[in-house]
């Protein structure tokens, strides 16, 4: 019995890496053919600078005028290319070993993959738009039809775990997991919202929303393989995959930007998987980072509102950290390392609570 759950661990160990390598190479075999499309169409802002409403951010960043945003589409391109391919090839050939690597499933990934399509389509159009100068100032979707566009994405994944597969609790750390009843809704779209508006402010500097999301998605994985999900598992080392080739060409001096249309999909995707393997109260302390931007932008309007002044010099709290005079690159990797540490704790908190299944005793 015991060599068995080992062969079944090893199996699935390297079904993981094998899933994580195709979508690396794959990304990165993508990234130039997508990179000439978006050079060919001129696929950047025609303004960077936000002289009207941010001047330290418009003095720090004018040099990146002109640099393509969307290259998110990179992640959640490789992503659809994997999955339905392995999907395609498990039919094909039901009994070659390829079929092992299919990680499409109903009970597990169908809900982030149908979030990460729908918010990809949706942050594509709003770089499209900005590109394009409509929108709010040129600046495509207003922050409010952002939010409602978030929220209406969670209605959509909490009627889906409400209705469809009668989930109405989350887990407290060290307490158990608690009953809310109809509550749940309000608070699966207040965490959906509060983690894509959080991504949607972390990309702000070069690498920093890419790297952060990859310890993210690592814990989240780590916390999946411990609860047994393996599709999941597979599907968020896809993920991290496409996520690495994409920071080989994003990290400083990026050659392009991520754009909404891969903030809003990473942004999404984390909330649902956080609910689906209910751990949403950890999710503040592994995407710690998110916190901090979030949080800071929430501070400076409070305090402009209520205070008529500034706390930070500008916001999010990594522009500030540029004001004061910090490298870009210096910044990205402090706000790294604190992410992984966010993470490291996140997932010993999950541990030292957990009833670890025997498979992993």
């Amino acid at each position: 019995m015991e060599i068995t759950s080992n062969v079944f661990t090893v199996v699935n160990v390297l079904r993981i890496f094998i899933v994580a390598t195709i979508s690396f190479f794959a990304a990165l075999i993508i990234t130039p053919f997508w990179k000439k499309v978006l050079d060919k169409y001129n696929f950047s802002k025609k303004k960077v600078a936000r002289e009207d409403v941010a001047p330290i951010f418009s003095r720090l960043h004018e040099k990146k005028q002109g640099i393509p945003i969307a290259g998110g589409v990179i992640i959640w391109a490789t992503l659809l290319i994997i999955i339905f391919g392995f999907w395609f090839l498990s039919r094909i050939f039901p009994e070659s070993p390829l079929a092992k690597l299919n990680f499409l499933s109903r009970s597990q990934t169908f809900l982030p993959l149908g979030a990460l399509i729908v918010s990809a389509i949706l942050g594509l159009i709003d770089d499209i738009w900005s590109i394009k100068g409509k929108g709010e100032k040129g600046r495509g979707l207003r922050m409010r039809d952002r939010f409602v566009f978030y929220a209406l994405i969670g209605l959509g994944g909490a009627w889906w775990f409400y209705y469809k597969l009668d989930w109405n609790f989350i887990n407290i750390p060290f307490f158990g997991d608690i009953t809310l009843g109809f509550w749940y809704i309000l608070f699966f779209v207040f965490v959906i919202v509060a983690s894509t508006f959080s991504a949607n402010e972390t990309d702000g500097l070069d690498g920093l929303l890419g790297g952060v999301a990859l310890t993210i998605f690592a814990a989240l994985g780590v916390i999946a393989f411990v609860q047994e999900r393996l599709d999941l598992v597979v599907f968020i080392s896809s993920i991290i995959g496409a996520l690495i080739a994409f920071l080989w060409h994003n990290i400083y001096p990026a050659k392009f930007f991520m754009g909404d249309t891969g903030a809003m999909a990473l942004g999404i995707t984390i909330g649902v998987i956080a609910m689906f393997l209910n751990v949403p109260l950890l999710l503040p302390i592994i995407g710690v980072i998110f916190v901090i931007e979030s949080g800071s932008v929430l501070i400076q309007l409070w305090s402009k509102k209520f205070r008529g002044r500034k706390i930070f010099f500008s916001t999010p709290i990594h522009h500030h950290f540029e004001a004061l005079g910090w490298p870009e690159s210096q910044v990205t990797m402090r706000l790294w390392m604190i992410s992984a540490i966010g993470a490291i704790l996140g997932l010993i908190l999950f541990l030292v609570d957990s009833r670890i299944p025997p498979l992993f005793r």
